[in-house]
């Protein structure tokens, strides 16, 4: 009888966990396939995801550089279906910590999206200057 328990058990956990993802690899595209960026974005992640609005979300960018980053800026836009709705700089040491020796690094950046966010897709525009 334990043994029949188990099996319907296992199942349930494998369906939940596809169903249920807390975090999302974002997709990440550059705005200009041809130039060579001092920064490799190598992967985005949310949390969670999807995004509760009103609530805490983590945005973390795993990254990669050559050379070593002292300070800088990271400059966001965020779009939704095409429409820029959002602009904040915040200093990239504030989001990591500097100096960046090269070599992979994350930046993370936590943020609650106000409450009247519409649900649908979010598209966001980074960049780092120095």
């Amino acid at each position: 009888m334990e043994f029949f328990r188990l099996n319907l058990f296992t199942p349930l956990l494998i369906i939940l966990s596809l169903l249920l993802p807390l975090t999302l690899a974002a997709d990440v595209t550059y705005c200009d396939k041809n130039a060579e960026y001092e920064v490799k974005v190598q992967s985005v992640e949310i949390s969670p995801y999807p995004v509760v609005r009103g609530a805490p979300a983590t945005f973390s960018i795993n990254a990669h550089t050559g050379d070593k980053i002292a300070q800088g800026k990271l400059l966001i836009d965020v779009s939704y279906f095409g429409w820029h709705i959002h602009s904040e700089t915040h200093d990239l040491c504030e989001e990591t910590s500097c100096p960046v020796s090269g070599g992979d690094f994350v930046i993370s950046h936590t943020q609650v999206l106000p409450g009247f966010t519409p649900p649908g897709y979010i598209q966001s525009q980074n960049e780092a200057r120095e």
